[in-house]
Order: structure tokens, then C-alpha cells, then sequence
């Protein structure tokens, strides 16, 4: 009950943050000023029908937000475009006895809450969570524009600030476990679709922290030891953050005005989030042989210290300590972001792929790094693999003429099966999520000398939780708001972790490309204007050894030159080889296309190689499902800039600075995808490295 009613009053206060971040973008809604539909609409639909009559007692009460004094019915008559999961009379009915079920109200009606202000946030989350703006560019949702893929969330946030997730079973499709009326669904108005709803869509605004922190207290299982582990190691507090408040005030003061002269958007938020791989309470019963309420972290430790899995950790009882051995252990589960279940890795146009079926073309992985000590972690996907998997370091079909799909997967490089995360109820976390995992998570020596032994390939947005967390990379919405973001500098606030921006003129773009078909890993791309001046941090190695890193190009004439720096210490860089001219084609640094023959197509890799550059990637194109592979763009390429020894316990960090003598505004700084390649991948003697 406590954890309930603490639920219900995170949802009061987020309800009013999202009506002050709602005013600043929809205010007023002056019906005089705009046309008002004269036939049906939503509002029109839901007044002639009774089984709505306790929903619209709400919308006539509630203002959209609390600055303004339009209400939800008068939003409903005006023009735009809404999508409303209206819950009937019914709905309504169940979703009050349940909440007396539960002892949070004496009576299952409005008169049964303890005070007014309570049952006014309850109605809130209710009209909230039950409406999505498609704003003026999109359309609202039938049930055909829903995601196909089992579980996935709807990109475009309802009013609540949060994505509902799509269920499908034999029987009806469910909104966040809600189930839809078969029959009352796809209903037309002149300003959205209306789907009756069955049950209230009223998502937990529980977070991770909190989530654990009931699990230990109802003594819960399922994971509770994984819950016990996160208190132990002092993660709680951290685990609840949500979104950087001093920015919400900045932006809706518009510190962030948007430039008339470009058509992009800052990004309304600054979320935090987690994604947490965690190992299920039976796993750990049958490990250590005790029923998972009885396991103690002394018991955790003992299996820990069997394992040998982090023999430089310390072992003692400082468990916030991040050389702990018990901390080492837990934190690389968690990553500084929120994965949904599409997301994990993301597919658009590599090799072989089909959007309109979703049939796996080669090979995919994502590299990101852990909370915590900073330690890499792969997150892969094939065709082959039947599932996604975690530290998953198969065999690849990557000859000159191959597919690079899995062709077996030695023992030992299995990896570790990521399962579904369970979106029901108090599970539905506003900050992170839960996926349980099939076998223990280390990373254990040979987890380090498996990832040791691949080149690690990354899209430069990945490198970014706040990328991540405010769906700014890859965001599927095709409107201007979400297709191009351009972020303040660092001067103004600091909007990213892992990049830097330089100078107060320095201009950070990132396109999503959705709509249009460029040749870019993953379709992405992030660009810089005004003075190019950008730092980023790495992703860290595995282990030691000498690694090149490469930096993948782009040739237009519109582009700069500049100059790359490299090392540990930030403030004092040092340049790593001579300016990248990005205006300049490839040829001149010996690209020639392929020829049917291999050798001399091997003596070209050579020969751009003794020059420090490399042809592009064989493993993706322009367009999904097409061949015009990077490798045969001679406008595109990879720079090797760095071949050094690298330390997995040090921070490396890439400083690209335009050496242009003037500034001209239409210069352009690229950024796309990079690598950090081991010597025993590009200088193995018996197997060459492959064009993949």
C-alpha cells in the first residue's frame, strides 16, 4: 500500500511538471482564432454516447494544463489531430474498485478518496495518459499505424510525457495491458480517432529505485536479490532520477529559442533513464541453493569470489566502492539509458534487411559502456541467433564474397539471451527497464578477451545517453520536430555528457534521415556548424592492447577541413596525424572500385591503408534492402587516425576542430560511425581484416 500510495503522488507531481512543460508549447487553445469543426467531433462523439458520460465529467473539469483555462472538452471541439483511448463507464467502474481493493479508497466512487486533491490527480492520470497529440505535422493513430513488433511502444508520447506499449493477443489488442473494444475502435472524428477502452490506461509512475526498494519491503520475489544487490551498493537514490529540472525551467523560459533560419528543434527534455540486465531469482536460488528471500549478500559474495569473474575488484565491504567486487559485479547490468525493446539494436539499412517484412540482414551490434567503472558491453543480433544477446562473439560468413550472417558460435561466446521485460502494472517504469536475462552476467576475463578479439564499431550517437534516453537517435516520427535537432552550446547549458561542445558558436546537429535515404551507417548523421569545435568522449577498450581508431567521412564540397586531436587529458589534447579534408574524393588517396579480382582488389586495400585511410563498410547501403554498398561510394571512406596502445581502465577522448582560416557558415562538420579495431584483427597474418 505504501509503495501504491507513494505511486500516486510521484503521478500528482509529474502530472503538474508535464502541465507546466504542456503550457509551453500548446498554452491557449483560443477556439475564436481557429476553426471549430461544425460536424462530428471527438468531443461531438463522445457527448452523444453514454457509456463515455463519466469520462466526459472529466474533460469538461480538467484543463490541459495549469496555466491555461482551456479544458479537455474544448480541446476535443477544436481542430487537430488526437488520438483518444476513451474509457468507458465500465473502465472507470473497475479501475475505482480496484483501487478499493487495494484500500486506497473507502468506497469505489469519486466520494471514496481521502481529499479532493488526491482524486483530482487520479483523474488527471486518467484524461493524461488516455490522449496523444500528433501536434500539427502527423496524423493521429488508427490501429494499423500501431507498431507490428510484439510489445513495442508507440514513439509519439501521450500527454503524460509517457509511450504506451502495443500487447497483441488472440482476443484484442491491449494498451499498456488495457484491453481495446473490438467492436468501438479506428472511430473517425474530424480531429482524431477515438479507441474505447476497456480498461484505464494509468501507468505506474514508479521508478527503477523505487521499484526495488518494494520489492525489499514486500519481500517480493522474482528479484529480489537483484534488488538487495542495488540497495547494498547505494544505486537506489540514483535509479530514481527522471529528467534534469534545471533545464525544464531554462527551456520553458526559452533560454533554448529555436533560429527561424533552421528548421530543427532543441530537444524539449533531458531525461535520464536505465536499462537493467538482472538475473532472476530462481537463477540465483539454483546457484547458491537457497530459497531467494533467504539469499544475503554475504552469500552473493561468496558465488562472486567462486567465479574468479573480477580478480582485480576489491573484496571487502564497501560496496558503494566502484573497485568492489560486489559493485563491479552489479553495475555492469545496469546501462545509463533506457532501451526499449526495439531499440536494443537498431536495423534500417544493413545488408540483406527488409523494413516491410523485418527479415534480418547480416549481422548487427551495438557497443555502449556500463554505470559504474566504465566497461564495454555488445549487444548483438543475427538472424541465426534467434533472440538478442549480451556479449554474443560468434563466427561470421565475412569473406570477400560472403553475407556476414553467423555461422556457429564456439562455446564460451554464446553470450548472454536477453528475455522480455514484463510492462505490466507497478513493472511499467517511467525511468527504466527490467529485461531478465538467461544465464549469470560477467565480465570475466574471457567476456574481456572474446570483445577483445572484434572490432568495435559504433554510430557516434550511440556514444550518447542523452541520445538515447530523449529519443533524439533514430526517432521513427517524420515530422520537422523530430527529424533534426539542433542543441545549444555548452555556454547556455550543457545539454550531453559525452560530447563538448566547444565554443558558444558551435552548432550541434543530429538528422535522424528517416525520411530520406542517405548512405550513412544506420541512415544517421551528426553534424556540425558555425565554428566546428566538438570534444567526445570514447567508449572504452576491453582490453589492453594497440587498437587503430578510425574515423568514417563523408566527401561534399560544403564540408571543412580539420584537424583531429587525441588522448587521455582533456584539457590538453595532442593532434593525431595530419588534417581530415572532407571536401576532397577519396582517389586521392587511392580509392579505385572493386574488380572481380580479389588480389588486386587486396592491393588496393593496402595502398589506401599506407596512407592511413580505408574504403567504407560492405555491410550497409543507401537504402534498406539495396546494393549500393559504402564500400563502392569513393565519396565515402574511413581515416585512420590513431594506432596506439590503449588502456581499458583510462578515458580517451576526440577533439575534431575546423582549420579553415575563416569561418564560413556553410561548412560542415561530419560525424557517423567510428571503430577502434585491435592489432590482432588488422594486422593478423593469418586471416586478413574483412571489408564488413
Amino acid at each position: 500500500m505504501a509503495g501504491t500510495l507513494r505511486s500516486i503522488a510521484m503521478n500528482t507531481a509529474m502530472v503538474l511538471l508535464l502541465a507546466i512543460t504542456c503550457a509551453s508549447c500548446k498554452e491557449e487553445v483560443d477556439i475564436s482564432a481557429r476553426y471549430v469543426f461544425s460536424d462530428r467531433t471527438i468531443a461531438d462523439y463522445l457527448s452523444a454516447h453514454e457509456q463515455y458520460s463519466e469520462y466526459m465529467k472529466m474533460l469538461d473539469e480538467l484543463h490541459v494544463s495549469t496555466v491555461s483555462n482551456t479544458t479537455f472538452r474544448q480541446l476535443f471541439s477544436a481542430r487537430g489531430h488526437y488520438t483518444v483511448f476513451a474509457p468507458t463507464n465500465d473502465a472507470i467502474r473497475l479501475f475505482l474498485d480496484d483501487l478499493q481493493k487495494k484500500g486506497l479508497i473507502s468506497e469505489a466512487s469519486w466520494e471514496g478518496f481521502p481529499d479532493a486533491s488526491v482524486r483530482d490527480s487520479i483523474q488527471r492520470v486518467i484524461v493524461f495518459n488516455s490522449v496523444i497529440d500528433s501536434g500539427d505535422d502527423l496524423p493521429c493513430l488508427m490501429t494499423y499505424d500501431f507498431p507490428t513488433t510484439q510489445d513495442a511502444e508507440i514513439m509519439i508520447e501521450n500527454m503524460y510525457g509517457r509511450k504506451v506499449v502495443v500487447h497483441y493477443d488472440s482476443l484484442s489488442i491491449q494498451i499498456n495491458g488495457s484491453p481495446m473494444d473490438d467492436r468501438n475502435r479506428d472511430i473517425p472524428a474530424l480531429n482524431g480517432v477515438i479507441h474505447a477502452m476497456n480498461r484505464v490506461i494509468a501507468p505506474s509512475n514508479n521508478r527503477l529505485g523505487f521499484w526495488l526498494q518494494d520489492i525489499l519491503k514486500l519481500r517480493r520475489e522474482g528479484f529480489h536479490v537483484a534488488a538487495m544487490l542495488a540497495e547494498k551498493t547505494g544505486l537506489i537514490d540514483t535509479l530514481n532520477a527522471l529528467r534534469d529540472e534545471t533545464y525544464e525551467l531554462l527551456y520553458q523560459q526559452g533560454l533554448f529559442a529555436r533560429d527561424a533560419n533552421y528548421a530543427a528543434s532543441q530537444p524539449e527534455h533531458r531525461k535520464y533513464g536505465y536499462t537493467f540486465f538482472a538475473e532472476t531469482d530462481s537463477m540465483w536460488s539454483a546457484a547458491i541453493g537457497k530459497p531467494a528471500l533467504d539469499i544475503s549478500v554475504e552469500d552473493v559474495m561468496a558465488f562472486l569470489r567462486r567465479s574468479q569473474a573480477y580478480p582485480e575488484a576489491t573484496d571487502d565491504t564497501c560496496y558503494t566502492n566502484q573497485d568492489n567486487l560486489l559493485n563491479q559485479f552489479l553495475t555492469y547490468h545496469i546501462l545509463p539509458f533506457r532501451l526499449a525493446p526495439g531499440r536494443l539494436v537498431i536495423h534500417r539499412n544493413e545488408y540483406g534487411y527488409s523494413p516491410t517484412t523485418g527479415n534480418l540482414g547480416c549481422a548487427m551490434s551495438e557497443y555502449y559502456y556500463t554505470m559504474g567503472k566504465r566497461r564495454l558491453m555488445k549487444i548483438y543480433e543475427s538472424r541465426e541467433s534467434n533472440g538478442i544477446y549480451l556479449n554474443r562473439c560468434p563466427i561470421l560468413d565475412n569473406g570477400r564474397h560472403g553475407s556476414y550472417h553467423e555461422l556457429s558460435c564456439p562455446e564460451g561466446r554464446e553470450g548472454v539471451f536477453i528475455g522480455k521485460p514484463d510492462l505490466e502494472g507497478e513493472n511499467n517504469l517511467a525511468n527504466a527497464l527490467v529485461y531478465p536475462i538467461g544465464s549469470f552476467l560477467f565480465y570475466d576475463e574471457q567476456t574481456r578477451r572474446n570483445l577483445g578479439r572484434e572490432r568495435i564499431r559504433f554510430d557516434v550517437a550511440a556514444i550518447s545517453p542523452e541520445m538515447m534516453n530523449n529519443d533524439i537517435r533514430m526517432n521513427e516520427i517524420t515530422d520537422s520536430k523530430h527529424s533534426y535537432y539542433r542543441v545549444a552550446p555548452d555556454m547556455t547549458y550543457p545539454y550531453f555528457k559525452d560530447f563538448r561542445i566547444n565554443t558558444e558558436t558551435t552548432i550541434f546537429g543530429y538528422y535522424t534521415a528517416r525520411t530520406v535515404n542517405w548512405n550513412n551507417y544506420n541512415g544517421d548523421e551528426v553534424n556540425i556548424w558555425g565554428i566546428q569545435d566538438i570534444t567526445l568522449t570514447l567508449p572504452p577498450v576491453p582490453v589492453r592492447d594497440t587498437y587503430e581508431i578510425r574515423y568514417g567521412y563523408s566527401i561534399y564540397e560544403y564540408r571543412g577541413i580539420f584537424q583531429i586531436f587525441f588522448g587521455t587529458d582533456l584539457n590538453h589534447l595532442y593532434p593525431a596525424g595530419i588534417p581530415l579534408d572532407m571536401r576532397t574524393a577519396a582517389a586521392k588517396e587511392g580509392w579505385e572500385p572493386d574488380t572481380e579480382d580479389d588480389d588486386y582488389n587486396a592491393e588496393i586495400d593496402k595502398r589506401m591503408r599506407n596512407k592511413g585511410y580505408m574504403k567504407g563498410l560492405n555491410s550497409y547501403s543507401g537504402t534498406a534492402g539495396g546494393t549500393d554498398y559504402a564500400r563502392k561510394a569513393e565519396h565515402l571512406g574511413r581515416r585512420i587516425f590513431v594506432r596506439q596502445t590503449l588502456d581499458p581502465d583510462k578515458t580517451y577522448y576526440l577533439r575534431m576542430k575546423s582549420c579553415l582560416d575563416i569561418d564560413r557558415e556553410n561548412a560542415q562538420l561530419y560525424m557517423d560511425v567510428m571503430e577502434m579495431c585491435p592489432k590482432s584483427v588488422y594486422d593478423n597474418p593469418e586471416t586478413p581484416e574483412d571489408i564488413w
